[in-house]
């Protein structure tokens, strides 16, 4: 039987791309995200390109309701794969946002993927494995606000979890990019002209090599050689300056 596989946020961005890959790989897909009319047109789109069952679940994953949706559906004994995608950022600095809006920023970046985790390899262990890939970020590896924190989790809890159940047959991998074409830099409302072209990365390429690192059993996938640097400048350089060099931009 071929893993149905459920993605978070897979309307747009990295999400439907994870979506369209692992349909092309012959899995069935169930999208998950807030706006129904979108979901629909992308399970349609799939279903007639690549002959797989594609279904729906609209859910709001800042919301109980949304997380028990999702994790209700991760728990069932056909899926087999995971992608916790869902997310964005917030544009201002800490002290500038509500404390609410940080808070529903908390549960969409580290409850909800904790949870619908936690319901997965229940799910999982009895099925004898599966795979969970929790999309991170490159800021996860550098000081830089309540984003680069939130992703920080994401990349231990993923880590740990690798280690902890390979042998039972999950893998858990923290795909780490740095900046992709995607919406999500739109929905910040940030201006992406000050970055130069070779910092932005394709959705395919991304989610190509997390899919590689991800079926490899690798706990974590910095895509790209020129982020894979960064990436440990971020670890092992001076802090001072790496969190300097990390606020010119998300």
């Amino acid at each position: 039987m071929t893993d149905t596989a459920v993605i978070t946020g897979a309307t747009s961005g990295l999400g439907a791309e994870f979506a369209r890959q692992l349909a092309e790989r012959g899995h069935n897909v169930v999208l998950t995200a807030r706006n129904l009319e979108r979901l629909e047109a992308k399970a349609a789109e799939l279903s007639a390109r690549y002959k797989v069952k594609a279904t729906v679940l609209p859910a709001d994953l800042a919301t109980p309701e949304g997380v028990e949706a999702v994790a209700a559906r991760v728990a069932q004994p056909d899926v087999g794969i995971l992608v916790n995608n869902a997310g964005y950022g917030l544009k201002n600095d800490f002290h500038n946002n509500t404390a609410q809006a940080e808070l529903d920023n908390l549960n969409v970046l580290v409850s909800a993927p904790l949870l619908v985790s936690h319901a997965a390899v229940n799910s999982m262990l009895a099925r004898g494995g599966g795979r969970i890939i929790n999309v991170a970020s490159v800021a996860g590896f550098v000081p830089r606000g309540t984003y680069s924190a939130a992703k920080a989790w994401v990349i231990s809890f993923s880590r740990w979890a690798n280690l902890h159940y390979s042998s039972r047959g999950i893998s858990v991998t923290a795909l780490c990019p740095g900046f992709v074409h995607t919406e999500f830099h739109e929905r910040m409302q940030m201006d992406k002209s000050p970055f130069p072209g070779w910092m932005w990365l394709d959705a395919e390429r991304v989610v190509r090599e997390g899919l590689t690192d991800a079926f490899a059993g690798k706990s974590v996938c910095i895509p790209s050689k020129r982020y894979k640097v960064l990436a440990a400048f971020g670890r092992r350089g001076p802090q001072a300056l790496v969190a300097r060099v990390a606020a010119r931009g998300r």
